[in-house]
């Protein structure tokens, strides 16, 4: 079975003052504080995430 396609996300800006939406979107892919990088699975649902709040977020193919 093929390994599933994963991401790198990183949180480049703050999350404070932002809608409380983005704000559950980033921490529904895992992020916690700003320049922290966490690993996703390139699923629909996480691409939807990352697009909501793809102003804050620099992102890479892992």
């Amino acid at each position: 079975m093929a390994k599933p396609k994963e991401l790198k996300v990183t949180l480049v800006k703050s999350k404070f003052g932002r809608l409380k939406s983005h704000k559950a979107c980033v921490a529904g892919l895992g992020l916690r504080k700003r320049h922290q990088t966490v690993t996703v699975i390139d699923t629909p649902e996480n691409r939807g995430m990352i697009n909501r709040v793809s102003y804050l977020l620099s992102v890479e193919e892992a």
